[in-house]
């Protein structure tokens, strides 16, 4: 065995080795989180210090000099003995930090550093998530302008239906990601900091340590949410932060999970059918059997981690529901997973998507071989109306057409032709008198009805705003490398 054959004998999460970005990686990593709470605990003391606590400028620098370095080994050593992962950092950053041991986590609990960096990260993963629905929305923008008029089957049923364009497709997958963008905003305008609250959130230690002054306390929890980057703390908390801020965030990326699902699933319906296909590069291999092949591996791998982040809802919603009273422990290892696993599930399904939307090729010739497939039957309502317009009789032209119908109908399912029915109306002598208007009735963009406005006004009306906001964002965003 090679050297270093230990590291690939224990599970490490797909999440990290095969999915998701270094920059999401890095707000769930061990490195931010424990920089986050001595962070944290050096803002707790600043705030004290401002508000009269006896707490020296020299404490503070040398709180300051050692945020970043952190021992992970010596941590995880503290932690066998305490069996208490706050206290072992506590007792770390104190040595680290001898001068100010005798101030750091002054009044607070563990929740103060677990709680408050929980939320920080939640509130820096959204910030990278949106621009990454931004540019999904970007892409599908310029690929519904391209494409706005090109006529297709509509799919009602998983049945061919009145045509659409395929720009006007591309405006549905958009409409819905615009709807992940405002619960995804609303969520982060939402957050709050836990701030400083207490064992059980009301303070009491605060209160002891500043003599009874409630109005200091209430400075206090003010100047942290400050210092941590918030508008507001939570004007309430238990021991926690109500865990009902993890369902609404953890709801609006399971729903965001829908919405790459849904959307994927129709690129790969449409990749059977060789109407639109994912990128697929010259030395990609579709299949180890069938070489021929391209599979549309991308977007099930879309399907694939949505489904994933569907179900963490689940999580989420259980969690708050069992937190009794000011709470209970059974929520943190099911945090730990739940959390991170969203977020990176998120993050790898949007990068992929947008992968994807970034070299969509769509097949017009196949498109339009389909449509010929099925618009003589959809066109049969216009060819009776042209013949009543050149003075035939409905009624007669009705049953004159629904036999022809019927007749094109056997040759293309009993005998596996072509539908026929336009050749069959062409040597009918009946509809001698507009076959000069066949080729207008049967021209697929008279189909589409206001297909091609509605994806104008949609992307004036609707997109556009929305993506104003992120224009500083979106080229950045393309550039994050990941390993398709």
């Amino acid at each position: 065995m090679s050297g270093n054959s230990n590291q690939y004998e224990g599970y490490k999460s797909p999440l990290s080795t095969r999915y998701a970005s270094k920059e999401m990686q890095f707000l769930f990593s061990d490195q931010n989180k424990f920089a986050t709470w001595r962070q944290l605990w050096t803002w707790l003391a600043k705030a004290e210090r401002s508000l009269g606590l006896d707490i020296s400028d020299s404490q503070i620098a040398e709180m300051e000099k050692h945020i970043n370095d952190i021992d992970f080994e010596a941590a995880a050593a503290e932690e066998r003995l305490t069996r208490h992962d706050v206290m072992a950092h506590v007792h770390l950053f104190a040595k680290q930090c001898p001068v100010a041991a005798p101030v750091i986590h002054l009044g607070a609990t563990s929740c103060y550093v677990g709680d408050n960096t929980d939320l920080i990260v939640l509130r820096d993963a959204l910030r990278l998530l949106l621009p990454r629905v931004a540019s999904v929305v970007e892409q599908l923008k310029q690929f519904a302008q391209t494409y706005k008029a090109l006529p297709t089957l509509g799919f009602t049923h998983l049945q061919p239906a009145q045509l659409t364009t395929v720009g006007k497709r591309a405006c549905l997958w958009m409409q819905d990601l615009l709807m992940d963008e405002r619960a995804l905003s609303r969520c982060l305008e939402d957050l709050r900091c836990r701030g400083v609250k207490g064992t059980t959130g009301t303070q009491a230690s605060f209160l002891q340590l500043f003599n009874g002054d409630g109005k200091k306390v209430k400075q206090l929890d003010a100047l942290v949410t400050e210092l941590s980057g918030f508008a507001k703390p939570y004007a309430v908390t238990g021991q926690t932060y109500s865990r009902k801020v993890d369902v609404e965030v953890i709801g609006a990326l399971a729903s965001l999970g829908t919405t790459i699902h849904k959307m994927c699933s129709d690129l790969r319906i449409l990749a059977s059918r060789k109407e639109i296909e994912e990128p697929f590069e010259t030395t990609q291999i579709g299949s180890s059997a069938m070489p021929y092949k391209r599979n549309p591996m991308r977007s099930e791998r879309c399907c694939a981690l949505a489904r994933h982040l569907i179900t963490l809802f689940s999580n989420a919603a259980n969690t708050h529901a069992t937190q009794w009273l000011e709470r209970t422990l059974d929520d943190s290892a099911n945090r730990r997973l739940t959390l991170s696993e969203a977020f990176l599930a998120a993050d790898a399904s949007l990068l992929t998507l947008l992968n994807i939307t970034q070299g969509l090729v769509v097949y017009p010739k196949v498109i339009e071989r389909h449509i010929a497939q099925e618009l003589p039957f959809m066109s049969t309502e216009n060819i009776i109306m042209a013949m009543v317009k050149a003075g035939g009789d409905r009624q007669v032209c009705h049953e004159k057409i629904r036999v022809l119908s019927q007749e094109a109908g056997a040759q293309v399912k009993q005998h596996g032709k072509d539908n026929d029915l336009v050749e069959r109306v062409r040597n009918d002598p009946y509809f001698a008198p507009i076959l000069n208007q066949l080729g207008d009735i049967l021209d697929a963009r008279t189909f589409t009805g206001r297909a091609s406005e509605q994806v104008v006004e949609f992307i004036a009306e609707e997109v556009q705003p929305v993506l104003a906001r992120y224009m500083a964002d979106l080229q950045s965003v393309q550039q994050v490398q990941l390993n398709i």
